[in-house]
């Protein structure tokens, strides 16, 4: 059965156009106030005693919405602007939902106007000033509390603007509306303080609120799916409805798009892999409908992190690009094209992503931690030639240090250890302020626009100057890794870890694809962090130790009729002196044998154990295995 490569890069983007009549400068608009521009935590404060709501419940909502970022006048794909997510969708265009229906735009989807109307400020100003927007997100916030009979006031209690703020998200069922609601409140609860990404600091005390949740039904929207029903498995809170990929005899020995199991007893479940899609959430559950495409577990819509499941979790999806790591993992899928990054990673997709991952990660026995969440961009080739062809989404703009708070694992030292030879660093370089320069996101040869990245680059020297790193696997002719955006040859991502071999003033030195890499790390703004763990170095009299892609295991453990498969080594290889950290130490050496349609004979869905163990080690951007018998398994300095 041949299986086919994931092409979702071919798809043609779907984002929902947004309206330029009264946002463009090239318009004249009909309203023409304007207002001063105080700093984004006055802003909150005024809006919220002009318009009579609790400054709370606006500074929560704000936060869930965009985490009081404002992204310059540039909108989200779903058509929202500025701190409070205000929209601006034209109204003449249609979106085709799930069933196939096309359906004309809600009025929801053009709260900028609406926000106009109710404050008389400029709809360019709306979308461009922050203190407007803040101002226009006050004033909608409170028509919907006025228009649900409930009390104004700036004095009123946070509690009683559930339903209010369930309004705001312009969700369509009250499922939806629901979880967005609960999750404006669970952020009020814990309370938050940050720079925001245009450097302004915002902070919101926690207030612990029993929400008036009976409110509810005052919206008139239907129930919704959630993922209390029998068919899908999400958390209870996620909106998600089941969307089956096809399992069928295509006929002549192949068939699509996925292989019944019966994880975990045919395999661990160790991985859950983070994706994007590259394109439109439509045509991506248009692709995984077909029998003749590939498949994966979860997709996850941009606007509102809205979720379908398509393979259960314990069948084996076709989603990685590596067969061992389809065997052990879960692959969700989510709208968005990693050269755009914040325009499709929405705060509504980082939070219910979460949701789903902590669910799935609590009931497979899946660590929480960038060993085992990981990015598609960390899945190793299985042979040399097909390293240079993995994939390297969800890309630099994904930012793994606010994904990983929201799993409520952050990425972050409890206790500081010192920075020396020897021992294990976790990247941290935090994301809105870390700009890193990137080519290539709109044409050859462009410079991307600015925005946070989730990497440093690594260098051949102690020097900014100095070119950075080479990554074989990526460029077989030995040149230096570049600034591309595809290119991951010399990043470090936030999470990554690393064993330092030397250090130069500002500089650590890590051993990185079998050499040496440098990043700068100064002690006054560090970008790492040391911790403890478990290490591995050749052993004794080994010059050089070779890496795989794959654990399968060895030639005596297949029975009669399932033919060995061999386990290349990688292009790259562990030197002597060299160490790598270890990612997991109790992997399964196995091969899940599955080639034919089920009930077909020969039934050979069955899972090949061996005792040839392997360690999971991090090595380059990439994770790779190698075997325990090469290694010594040690705690690191």
């Amino acid at each position: 059965m041949r299986r086919r490569p994931k092409i979702l890069a071919a798809l043609a983007v779907v984002a929902l156009p947004i309206a330029v009549n009264g946002v463009s400068s090239g318009s004249q608009p009909t309203a023409v106030a304007s207002m001063p521009s105080p700093g984004l935590a006055s802003a909150f404060q005024a809006a919220s005693q002009q318009y009579g709501v609790p400054e709370s419940v606006l500074l929560a909502l704000s936060y869930a919405e965009t985490r009081w970022d404002d992204h310059q006048g540039k909108s989200s794909t779903s058509g929202g602007y500025g701190p409070m997510h205000l929209t601006a969708v034209d109204p003449s265009t249609t979106v085709e939902r799930s069933d196939g229906k096309k359906v004309a735009k809600a009025d929801s989807q053009r709260t900028l106007y609406t926000a106009s109307d109710l404050t008389g400020l400029d709809p360019v100003a709306l979308r461009t000033d922050p203190t407007a927007n803040v101002a226009g997100g006050a004033a909608l916030l409170a028509s919907y509390q006025k228009s649900l009979g409930l009390p104004v006031g700036s004095d009123t209690s946070a509690a009683d603007w559930y339903a209010a703020v369930a309004k705001y998200s312009g969700a369509s069922t009250r499922v939806t509306a629901s979880e967005f609601a609960d999750d404006v409140y669970a952020t009020l609860a814990r309370g938050a303080a940050r720079t925001t990404n245009t450097g302004q600091e915002v902070a919101m005390p926690a207030e612990k609120v029993a929400p008036a949740k009976a409110q509810l039904s005052r919206l008139a929207l239907p129930a919704g799916a959630s993922g209390g029903t029998s068919d899908v498995e999400c958390p209870k809170s996620l909106a998600c409805e089941w969307l089956p990929a096809p399992y069928q005899d295509l006929g002549a020995g192949d068939y699509g798009n996925h292989d019944l199991a019966d994880r975990p007893k045919t395999g661990k479940i160790d991985y859950i892999i983070i994706h994007d899609t590259e394109g439109g959430w439509q045509g991506t559950l248009n692709l995984v409908q077909d029998p003749t495409y590939v498949s994966w577990q979860y997709t996850m819509r941009s606007s509102d992190g809205y979720t379908w499941q398509h393979v259960k979790a314990n069948d084996v999806a076709w989603h990685a690009g590596n067969w061992y790591v389809n065997m052990h993992s879960i692959g969700i899928e989510h709208e968005g094209v990693a050269a755009q990054g914040a325009t499709w990673y929405t705060e509504a997709m980082y939070r219910n992503s979460a949701k789903l991952v902590r669910y799935l990660a609590a009931k497979n026995n899946i660590p929480l931690d960038r060993a085992h969440i990981i990015g598609h961009d960390q899945v190793p080739g299985t042979i040399p030639a097909n390293v240079r062809g993995m994939h390297w989404d969800p890309g630099p703009y994904w930012d793994w240090e606010h994904y990983f708070d929201l799993l409520g694992a952050p990425i972050w030292g409890k206790t500081v250890f010192p920075v020396k030879v020897g021992s294990i660093v976790t990247i941290k370089p935090g994301f809105a302020g870390n700009q890193q320069v990137l080519t290539n996101c709109t044409g050859a040869g462009t410079t991307c626009t600015p925005q946070g990245t989730n990497f440093v680059y690594l260098r051949q020297a102690a020097d900014d100057a100095a070119p950075l790193v080479k990554d074989i696997g990526l460029r077989p002719d030995g040149s230096d890794s570049t600034t591309v955006v595809s290119d991951i040859g010399a990043r470090a991502a936030a999470g990554s870890q690393y064993v330092v071999a030397q250090r130069s003033g500002d500089w650590v030195a890590v051993w990185y694809l079998g050499a040496l890499a440098w990043f700068k790390s100064p002690a006054s703004a560090p970008d790492a962090f040391a911790k403890p763990g478990l290490v591995v170095k050749p052993k004794a009299g080994k010059t050089s130790v070779p890496v795989y892609g794959r654990a399968y295991p060895e030639q005596a453990a297949y029975p009669a009729g399932i033919p060995y498969q061999t386990v290349t080594p990688l292009q790259y290889s562990i030197g002597a002196g060299q160490a790598y950290p270890v990612g997991d130490a109790s992997i399964e050496t196995d091969y899940y044998r599955a080639v034919t349609f089920a009930g077909e004979p020969p039934a050979d869905h069955v899972q090949v154990l061996g005792t040839d163990k392997y360690y999971q080690i991090w090595f380059g951007h990439r994770m790779a295995y190698v075997r325990a018998a090469d290694v010594d398994l040690r705690p690191a300095v």
